[in-house]
């Protein structure tokens, strides 16, 4: 199932052109191409359009013409101590860098159908001719926040969306997915993660001295390993020898599961004690040091609920931009006779288990699966913490608030999230449940489309 099956937020239509990360001059020659496109964020929040006359938003899509003002002085990679001043050396710590501006992040090429595979990195010679043989949409990213706000609203009413009669608005990015389609969705997983490492990450780990950015946002290197800086009467910066003289992006993994008991019947369900309200969702938890995603999935099971599992299967993955995991989906089975305990680490209000026919009677309810904004806020607030950005002006689009006249009994997530893709899977049998017995007589599920 796992390699047939796509979650939303994952399959990316991009070739990353990672072998291409540490050339500016490529770098320089693809980003001022009119195909170009960017997807812009302040802390965080994307940029959206709402278009005049469409009933959903989509994910604004500037050109590098539109983004320029807030980029800052070129060359836009492989800077030097002097403005306007382009690295010739090759210098490791010189490769595609950027000491000025903010960061930027290279997404990716989405190459046409019929073009043919991409150019290797010697073909980059001369950039602009090879750039000229590449066919398709090449995707930067960059978070504005650090940038004057009057600079910043000025450049998005100036964009050609703007001009063509687009609302342009930042807006909180798990209530943003419900305007992505499936191709910008796997767009918006990598850009968000990759803004959001750079932002938070402004000083080195080995020595405390600020960074600056390398191979296209995808590298941090200490200033103090720069050519030109000044470091009398300090010891070297340990990050400038052997292997670790990098910080890298980040991916955190975390395993998300479903229990099943025994008959197949039912589904073992939590509640975050901040969650909104009657918001149940599938057990998770991230995989800690010295520890197998088998591991974790036992241990979160115990701790969360105290239920003991066995029967672990893998179903698929999903990268999750909030920041950086990825949601590793698992289906087990537990006894659900056995006692419930949410005492031992607190994290969860209430968890039950849940008949087949209870699920499948909130996925069919209007609301079963929709949340307002304030419930994406609250949800939000559960990792990230409390919102500590300015909020974002208000669109003339705004969403539609739910009628709570008639709510289900609880609500499940909804599909865009891997936990709404196990639970519905399983309620609507997508994933077909069969007993088998091993040769030691224990009884296990298996699922097969």
């Amino acid at each position: 199932m796992a390699e047939a099956f796509t979650n939303f937020l994952a399959g990316s239509p991009l070739n990353r052109l990672s072998w291409l990360r540490t050339s500016h001059s490529f770098l320089n020659a693809v980003v001022v191409s009119p195909t170009t496109r960017w997807i812009l964020f302040n802390g965080g929040q994307p940029l959206v359009a709402s278009h005049p006359g469409a009933q959903k938003r989509s994910l604004a899509l500037l050109t590098t013409e539109d983004v320029k003002p807030l980029l800052g002085a070129g060359p836009f990679f492989g800077q030097c101590e002097q403005e306007e001043q382009v690295d010739i050396s090759d210098a490791p710590v010189l490769q595609a860098a950027r000491v000025r501006g903010p960061s930027i992040v290279f997404l990716g090429l989405k190459e046409t159908e019929t073009s043919a595979s991409a150019l290797p990195s010697s073909e980059f010679k001369d950039p602009h001719s090879a750039v000229a043989k590449l066919t398709g949409t090449p995707y930067f990213s960059a978070d504005i926040a650090d940038l004057d706000e009057n600079k910043v609203n000025e450049a998005i009413e100036n964009a050609q969306l703007a001009k063509d009669g687009s609302t342009l608005t930042f807006m909180e990015p798990r209530a943003a997915m419900s305007s992505l389609d499936v191709f910008t969705a796997a767009i918006f997983a990598e850009a968000r993660s990759m803004v959001d490492w750079n932002q938070r990450n402004k000083f080195c780990p080995a020595c405390g001295s600020p960074v600056y950015s390398l191979w296209a946002g995808w590298k941090l290197g200490c200033t103090s390993l720069l050519p030109w800086a000044d470091n009398t009467d300090r010891k070297p910066c340990p990050s400038g020898r052997g292997l670790h003289n990098f910080a890298h992006p980040r991916t955190d993994p975390v395993v998300i599961m479903l229990a099943i008991d025994e008959s197949g019947e039912k589904v073992l369900l939590g509640r975050n004690k901040k969650f909104p309200a009657q918001f149940y969702s599938a057990l998770a938890g991230f995989v800690e040091p010295g520890e197998s995603f088998e591991d974790a999935v036992k241990r979160e099971m115990w701790e969360e609920a105290g239920v003991k599992v066995w029967n672990i299967r893998y179903h698929s993955g999903q990268p999750w931009p909030y920041p950086a995991n990825l949601m590793l989906g698992y289906y087990v089975t537990a006894d659900s006779s056995a006692p419930i305990r949410t005492d031992l680490d607190n994290e969860l209000e209430d968890a039950r288990w849940y008949t087949r026919e209870e699920i499948l009677a909130v996925i069919r309810h209007a609301s079963g699966t929709r949340f307002s904004r304030r419930d994406y806020k609250k949800i939000a607030e559960i990792q990230d913490g409390p919102d500590n950005n300015p909020a974002p002006a208000k669109s003339q689009e705004e969403p539609v608030e739910i009628d709570t006249n008639d709510e289900p009994p609880f609500k499940i997530p909804a599909p865009t999230a891997i936990a709404g893709v196990l639970i519905q899977h399983w309620a609507e049998a997508r994933g077909k449940v069969k007993l088998e017995v091993d040769a030691s007589g224990t009884t296990a599920q298996a699922f097969s489309e």
